[in-house]
């Protein structure tokens, strides 16, 4: 842990930031391609109804990661204000009740879709020509809602104290199996969608083996033991104070994708299948931005709970700078390896077609929508509940979803395609915004101390 004191408080701001950032970066290069994997080989079976089915599911496959995002983010924000406010214990009693707590609501989860399952497949618009592939694949990824909660919370965690290595093997672990099973079970067997769910949910129970293991070889400051689960002393409401925001924002992403999938099925399968192609490729811009500002989510935390207002400012100017410059190169490539990228899914001419539209549509936002991850993991950084409530209804909910449903009314298809970036570019305006007035409540604050 004194390692991790010394980068958090004393270490250059360029170094603390790689040193946390990169392997996060890293952690979700390789959620990118464990994404990839699943489309890219369903993509080779030469049927597009696969494709659209699991476009269709993802979103609900979503869910149970934004559940781990609750306790991952709320905890690793708990976690970190704790250990600058030298309160080891209380970090301990945190990482405890995320641990329990996660994989109880998998369980729970994990019965409710399993007895839902037909209105879930109602809900996100399920065809006749996609319904029984999208039933194959949420079955399996229900059984698996312990371990993918679990995996995706303590991810998050272990980034609270600074072991941002660890988390990033640990997620490595889950992806790579994933992707070798993949091809094993989705083609070798011709298990298809539900080989692609299988593979999913054996990953996800790899990454929390190594979790565990990680804390039974006592390598951590923090603790899974039962006997320091704590929910008082506001414990329990720490973590949801951060973390409900931050699963809300998962689960409007999740409803944002079925509210985009049913309007996109008014014109047929097809455009279903392409922007589920498109979305994957998507995921490398927006994906690699996120985990840049989650990495630096702890320098964050732990430089406003030890009260270090210029260490925080530095932080975020470098990384949202660093956003920018990362942001315009991977958009720059997104745009000229387009018909590369969709070809490489599945070599449907008309799915290329639309695919290729769609990348672009999503690009356009990808040089400045860092600007908006970072603005929101420095409010979650700082437990600021209500402005991260804020943030999370907007992008997703209050602007994403009833502007998708008038596009499509006033433009068709085309206001649905691009109604992603200009809902990213109103949240970009209103996040900077938040963040703004709250560095000026942080600087009056200092003032207030100095008198």
């Amino acid at each position: 842990m004194d390692t991790n004191k010394y980068l958090f408080e004393e270490a250059p701001v360029s170094r603390a930031v790689m040193t946390m950032a990169v392997p996060t970066i890293i952690s979700m290069l390789v959620v990118v391609i464990y994404n990839m994997a699943d489309t890219f080989f369903i993509g080779q079976t030469g049927d597009p109804m696969q494709v659209a089915a699991v476009s269709l599911a993802t979103p609900v496959f979503m869910v149970l990661m934004a559940l781990g995002n609750l306790f991952g983010i709320g905890g690793s924000s708990a976690i970190s204000r704790a250990l600058g406010e030298k309160k080891p214990e209380r970090a301990r009693n945190i990482s405890s009740f995320c641990c329990y707590a996660s994989l109880g609501l998998g369980v729970f989860m994990a019965l409710l879709f399993l007895a839902g399952m037909d209105v879930i497949l109602a809900m996100i618009g399920a065809s006749a020509n996609t319904i029984e592939f999208a039933r194959e694949y949420l079955t399996y990824i229900a059984f698996g809602g312990p371990f993918i909660i679990f995996g995706t919370a303590f991810g998050n965690i272990l980034r609270g104290e600074g072991a941002a290595r660890e988390s990033m093997i640990g997620n490595m672990i889950g992806t790579v199996t994933n992707i070798v099973l993949d091809p094993v079970m989705i083609l070798g067997l011709g298990w298809g969608v539900a080989g692609a769910a299988i593979a999913t949910v054996i990953g996800n129970l790899a990454a929390s083996l190594f979790y565990v293991g990680y804390f039974l070889q006592k390598k951590s400051s923090l603790s899974i033991r039962l006997k320091d689960f704590r929910m008082g002393d506001r414990i329990a409401a720490s973590v949801a104070s951060i973390g409900i925001p931050a699963s809300l924002n998962n689960i409007l992403m999740s409803c944002a994708n079925i509210v985009l999938n049913l309007m996109l099925g008014g014109y047929g399968d097809t455009p279903v299948a392409a922007m589920g192609v498109a979305m994957k490729s998507n995921m490398i811009v927006v994906l690699l931005q996120i985990g840049l500002c989650a990495g630096i989510q702890p320098l964050i935390g732990y430089n406003y709970g030890a009260r270090n207002r210029k260490r925080l400012l530095q932080v975020f100017r470098f990384t949202g700078i660093f956003a920018v410059v990362m942001g315009s190169i991977l958009t720059a490539v997104m745009v000229m390896a387009k018909r590369f990228v969709v070809q490489a899914f599945i070599n449907d001419p008309e799915v290329i077609a639309y695919g290729m539209q769609m990348v672009i549509a999503l690009q356009l936002s990808g040089p400045f929508i860092g600007i908006l991850f970072l603005c929101i993991n420095t409010i979650q950084g700082m437990g600021k509940a209500i402005p991260s409530l804020i943030l999370t209804v907007c992008r997703q909910g209050l602007i994403f979803i009833p502007l998708i449903i008038i596009l499509n009314k006033v433009v068709g298809l085309n206001g649905v395609i691009y109604a992603q970036s200009v809902a990213d570019y109103c949240s970009i305006v209103i996040a900077v915004g938040i963040c703004l007035g709250i560095f000026k409540k942080l600087e009056h604050r200092k003032g207030a101390e100095g008198r």
